[in-house]
């Protein structure tokens, strides 16, 4: 089986989804972000694995459900924290982020029994998960991250060292607003879907109707 990682941010105002601000107050973007994570959280419980990992910047609140091992985030760019949370598996890992909360358990049940490598890309260009049959935490150290080239610089790295890679489904990531309505419209049952629908400061205005003006 593999083990399964997910990185994360505490959900703490004005540490996490700064881009949602505006329309949204950084509290409630921190609300999102909760939401969100245990969503991401709950898929990974209720797929198979041989453990799963939840590789955090900061501490642990009520949102982490059981059967978690909690690691701490290493110093450095988001590629070397990425690197250091593979280096700590010694057998198959699937890493992903707390972005994607319309993420199901079927999307994380991966075999690697034909490739050495999962690639999930992301709308924005960059990726949603990456899985590594025998981890090797080269293969992200000098990845530009955050950057529309981020997808395309990880998997070509991955075929450069001889990897198969298989795909699995373009996902969208919350960063926007309208990332984060998209997304709900997705998983509508969730409790990101549900929390977006008490933050009135993101929901869509209706701009008045116009109306011809009166010849009189």
């Amino acid at each position: 089986m593999t083990t399964l990682l997910v990185i994360a941010k505490e959900p703490r105002p004005g540490r996490v989804k700064t881009r949602l601000t505006p329309p949204f107050t950084p509290g409630q973007a921190a609300e999102l972000a909760e939401a969100a994570l245990a969503d991401t959280l709950h898929a990974v419980a209720a797929t198979p694995a041989t453990r799963r990992v939840l590789v955090l910047d900061g501490a642990p609140g009520p949102w982490l459900p059981p059967g978690f091992d909690v690691v701490a985030q290493c110093a450095g760019g988001l590629d070397e924290r990425l690197a250091e949370a593979f280096a700590r598996c010694a057998g198959p890992a699937l890493l992903i982020g707390m972005d994607t909360p319309q993420v199901t358990p079927a999307l994380l049940t991966v075999d690697f029994a034909d490739c050495d490598a999962w690639f999930g890309p992301a709308e924005d260009g960059g990726f949603w998960a990456l899985g590594l049959a025998c981890p090797d935490p080269a293969l992200l150290r000098g990845v530009p991250m955050s950057a529309p080239v981020t997808g395309a610089v990880q998997r070509a790295r991955l075929i450069a060292a001889g990897l198969r890679v298989r795909d699995l489904p373009r996902l969208r990531d919350v960063d926007t607003a309208a990332d984060a309505h998209a997304v709900a419209a997705l998983a509508p049952r969730g409790r990101f879907a549900a929390r977006l629908a008490r933050c009135p400061a993101g929901k869509p205005v209706a701009r008045p109707v116009s109306r011809p003006a009166d010849p009189r």
